[in-house]
């Protein structure tokens, strides 16, 4: 890795290139830089304006040789359009209760997310992740984060790991109960999370990186209207 320092106390890297996880025959290279101390929050704030995005104690960024697959986005709260579909969705499981809760990790999410990736991504790497990846994924973070645990009745349906922005929320990453019956609730947190930021105030969901070739990153696109950040800069890429 090659450290370029761009300001006081604040080093990027660029990471060896690797086997691309979502298209084939691509090449995946990284631009990441460490989130710590009391300054954590605010870079990390003012990194996602920019198109990054965070796992543990990194954010990162996309540098692949070759390829501008992968799109930052992010869902235009206040213009959002609330479809008939998705007032059904959000109808059908307005039973459900959400609840706010510190990111710690636990054996009762780790059964439902291990059931998730077996059913779903069994042939990913996350479905490989024991206890211990999972409470990593969940509890190494140095900024504002929460864990929103989604229950039907006592029986827990649903989670989204979710960090805290000064313009909005950031979906870090969700799962959800295999039976049909829940078919639906991944659509349903995000337009959860649309719903939190209106009342709070917040102009945007930062869903990650649109994959418009994958399928399991293509499905972003349904949420119009949709912000892209190209080439640093954030334009309505739908609706």
């Amino acid at each position: 890795m090659r450290p370029d320092r761009i300001q006081s106390k604040v080093f990027f890297y660029t990471t060896s290139p690797l086997a691309c996880p979502y298209l084939d025959g691509q090449v995946e290279r990284r631009i990441v830089t460490e989130l710590s101390g009391n300054e954590a929050d605010s870079l990390h704030n003012a990194l996602s304006k920019g198109g990054f995005r965070r796992s543990h104690f990194m954010a990162y960024a996309p540098v692949c040789p070759n390829c501008n697959a992968c799109i930052p986005v992010r869902v235009d709260v206040e213009n959002f359009r609330f479809s008939k579909s998705w007032r059904r969705l959000e109808n059908r499981f307005k039973g459900l209760n959400a609840t706010y809760c510190p990111p710690i990790a636990s054996q009762e999410q780790f059964t439902l997310f291990e059931a998730y990736q077996q059913g779903r991504h069994f042939d990913g790497d996350m479905a490989l992740m024991d206890f211990f990846d999972y409470r990593s994924m969940v509890e190494e973070t140095p900024v504002e984060t929460s864990i929103v645990e989604f229950r039907d009745g006592n029986r827990l349906v649903s989670a989204l790991l979710m960090d805290h922005l000064d313009d909005g929320l950031s979906a870090v990453y969700s799962f959800y109960d295999n039976d049909k019956e829940y078919d639906g609730l991944g659509n349903y947190m995000v337009l959860w999370a649309i719903r939190q930021s209106l009342e709070n105030a917040l102009p945007y969901v930062y869903l990650g990186y649109l994959i418009k070739e994958c399928r399991k990153m293509s499905y972003k696109a349904r949420y119009a209207p949709l912000e892209g950040c190209v080439d640093g800069v954030w334009t309505t890429i739908n609706g």
